[in-house]
């Protein structure tokens, strides 16, 4: 009998062709409610031990390392608006429940295929209204490789809180361009230029938008190239993306092991 949230076979198959899979609306409005308070709790939360953490500028955007834990602020001089943070589960109980949730373990399980999984990293990003800023194509798979022995395995899905569209930077996703592997960063004298995706190994004539409600689920393979869009609107667009990765192994950050058991949590009243 197959279990309840489990992989499709068809889900299975998109994820195998295309790089990724979408489950809209998963969570109640009343559940996306709770997220979004937790989203909000847990940039507060950021902004206070980004006050004693270590600060930096990368590309001139600032960085905040507070211990294991990184905080990114939007674009802009002075601006005190949280972009990203990450590691962000420990910063609120809610967002630790939540890599519990059936709804996201037991897909997982099947995508890693084994029984045994563990969380690998978990990232909130954070669009302000008019302010939230884009990200450029790239792909996961070059930040972690370098950290483990099993980059093929560190399936992400992003939880979305608000309801996503074009015009408040929803993802996007380039089908099919996870079966390329790892691909060469871009030469454009940034200091992070490695980690964005040379455009010409790729056809961006074929993004799909991730256009989704509150609550959906979008899975995603490491090396899909994927980016995002400004928020041009009067609208939020809050998400957690949450890398899992075969049982046993520490997370990213942290070096810890977190173990994922589906079923054990219910973070968002049910």
């Amino acid at each position: 009998m197959r279990r309840p949230h489990a992989l499709t076979p068809l889900e299975a198959d998109q994820y195998a062709r295309q790089g990724f899979f979408l489950r809209t609306g998963v969570f109640s409005p009343t559940q996306c409610e709770l997220l979004r308070q937790a989203a909000d709790q847990a940039a507060c939360a950021a902004r206070a031990l980004a006050r004693g953490g270590h600060s930096y500028r990368l590309d001139g955007n600032r960085f905040v390392d507070a211990g294991h834990v990184t905080i990114q602020f939007e674009h802009g001089a002075d601006s005190e608006l949280v972009r990203v943070i990450e590691p962000v589960q420990e910063l609120d109980a809610r967002l630790d429940h939540l890599l519990d949730d059936a709804r996201i373990a037991e897909p997982m399980r099947g995508i890693i295929g084994q029984e045994d999984i563990a969380l690998w990293t978990a990232k909130l990003n954070i669009k302000s209204p008019r302010e939230g800023s884009g990200f450029r194509w790239h792909q996961d798979s070059p930040y972690w490789i370098h950290d483990c022995s099993h980059v093929d395995l560190l399936p992400n899905v992003m939880v979305t809180f608000d309801d996503a569209s074009a015009d408040n930077g929803c993802l996007r996703l380039i089908p099919g361009s996870h079966r390329k592997g790892c691909l060469p960063g871009t030469e454009d004298g940034t200091q992070l230029q490695g980690f964005f995706t040379r455009t010409d190994c790729f056809d961006e004539s074929r993004q799909a938008l991730m256009e989704a409600p509150a609550g959906s689920l979008i899975f995603f393979n490491p090396h899909t190239v994927h980016g995002s869009a400004p928020n041009t609107s009067d609208r939020p667009r809050r998400a957690i993306i949450i890398t899992c990765q075969p049982g046993g192994y520490p997370t990213l950050k942290s070096k810890t092991l977190r173990p994922i058991k589906p079923g054990t949590s219910n973070p968002a009243g049910g």
